[in-house]
């Protein structure tokens, strides 16, 4: 039996919400929401796109299900207060878990997640609320990842890592085995961390430089 489903957003990443819940769920999305102040459009994807400070009377929580669909906006905290507001409220806080994604950790994974394809999450994994993983991410054995963080795609968290909330691990970024990652975080793309990380602290991966020789003067491209 499919579960009425409403999603919170009208950008990217509700559009893709929506595809795969649609596609690679029980849920059926019914309707979007957002702040009456930020509607700008009656519909999106073909449903109507409700005020959420009306969303409860329009779609109740006893017969419908609810996912927030926001980025790392202001370090996850924009994320963070729509789904307590949503739980609040009264909703039953949906998780999509890709079946594409390996999960071995037996199901240590919270409310509102959004775990992609392809990401490997191995046995003894602990995952809270409101973590997003894009695709493609290897997070390793024993490992922590507290409530409200983001990890973009192709992460390697080494086993027994533990990342505080709302931090935000950046695409190609590695954790050395056995660190800990405080709260607030924010790891560059491509970084290495290989001890503990401090609490608010960024750590910013070093950018390749251009070549002085110009393309038009390589011989073997």
């Amino acid at each position: 039996m499919t579960k009425p489903l409403v999603i919170f957003g009208a950008g990217d990443i509700a559009q893709l919400a929506h595809y795969y819940f649609s596609t690679d769920s029980a849920h059926e999305v019914v309707a979007f929401s957002v702040d009456a102040a930020h509607i700008d459009q009656d519909n999106f994807c073909g449903l109507p796109v409700v005020p959420f400070e009306e969303v409860t009377d329009a779609f109740p929580p006893r017969e419908h299900d609810f996912f927030v669909a926001l980025s790392y906006s202001k370090l996850n905290q924009l994320r963070k207060d729509k789904y307590l507001a949503a739980k609040a409220a009264g909703y039953n806080i949906a998780s999509y878990i890709s079946s594409r994604a390996s999960v071995l950790n037996q199901g240590k994974i919270g409310e509102n997640c959004f775990i992609l394809e392809d990401n490997t999450i191995q046995p003894f994994v602990t995952i809270g609320n409101n973590v997003t993983l894009w695709s493609g991410n290897h997070i390793g054995h024993h490992s922590v990842i507290s409530d409200h963080c983001f990890i973009a795609s192709h992460v390697v968290v080494s086993g027994g890592v533990e990342i505080g909330e709302r931090s935000f691990i950046g695409v190609n970024a590695t954790l050395r085995d056995h660190i800990k990652i405080g709260e607030c975080c924010v790891i560059g793309a491509g970084a290495i961390i290989l001890a503990d990380a401090e609490a608010e602290g960024v750590y910013v991966g070093q950018g390749t430089e251009r070549a002085k020789i110009p393309s038009s003067r390589l011989r073997k491209i």
